[in-house]
């Protein structure tokens, strides 16, 4: 078995130990922000790192690297104050990793990538049209991470939608069913399988396998 103290591990090449670190911790979210500037300028770019914060209120964040570089997404997320997240699928994931490059400014991943816009129901930012999976935010706050400079962003969840059949009668969501991938690592992607649903964990009680209703 490998072994690595915090010491080697910060002694490894640079591309090396961010591979390493970054596919670790196992299977990641993986999404597409869209964004739009006041000029009426689209971006897009993929994210790993998109996470639950809350039911009640409904609310999601995602980590953004130091504002040390140029970030569109988040000068276009607190300018206008709306992002959307799609979920990447198995059909998309080509495009949507094309998306990480670093464009010219003005320059839209929509039209760089062969990804089409999509606007439901008045918002004001672009949804992923290929996705099947798609939540619109509105931008709540952000926090500066004092350890490494880089930035939390909460959204609050103002729109979602997805296919009526991969809905539980509970409510559970099985993405599984709507071809959504994984990230691994920084480029690495992944098509998860669905085991179970416990039942809900109770101390002095033998967990349950629930039966699917989808």
């Amino acid at each position: 078995m490998s072994y690595l103290s915090s010491e080697g591990i910060a002694q490894l090449p640079s591309r090396f130990r961010a591979n390493l670190i970054n596919s670790v911790t196992g299977y990641k979210s993986c999404h597409l922000i869209g964004t739009r500037s006041v000029e009426g300028h689209t971006n897009l770019a993929i994210f790993s790192s998109v996470i639950h914060i809350g039911s009640s209120p409904a609310l999601l964040g995602f980590i953004l690297r130091p504002l040390t570089v140029r970030r569109d997404t988040f000068a276009n997320i607190n300018e206008t104050g709306y992002f959307t997240v799609s979920q990447v699928t198995t059909e998309m994931h080509h495009m949507a990793h094309q998306t990480s490059a670093k464009y010219e400014e003005g320059v839209s991943e929509f039209t760089a990538t062969g990804l089409n816009e999509e606007y439901l129901d008045g918002f004001e930012a672009p949804y992923v049209a290929e996705s099947t999976i798609k939540i619109g935010c509105r931008f709540i706050n952000h926090y500066t991470l004092a350890e490494n400079d880089c930035l939390l962003v909460i959204g609050a969840i103002e729109r979602l939608y997805f296919p009526d059949e991969i809905q539980d009668s509970d409510g559970f969501i099985r993405i599984d069913k709507a071809a959504s991938i994984s990230a691994m690592g920084i480029d690495g992607y992944a098509l998860p399988v669905f085991i179970d649903r416990m039942s809900y964990a109770r101390p002095g009680s033998e967990p349950s396998v629930l039966s699917n209703d989808t």
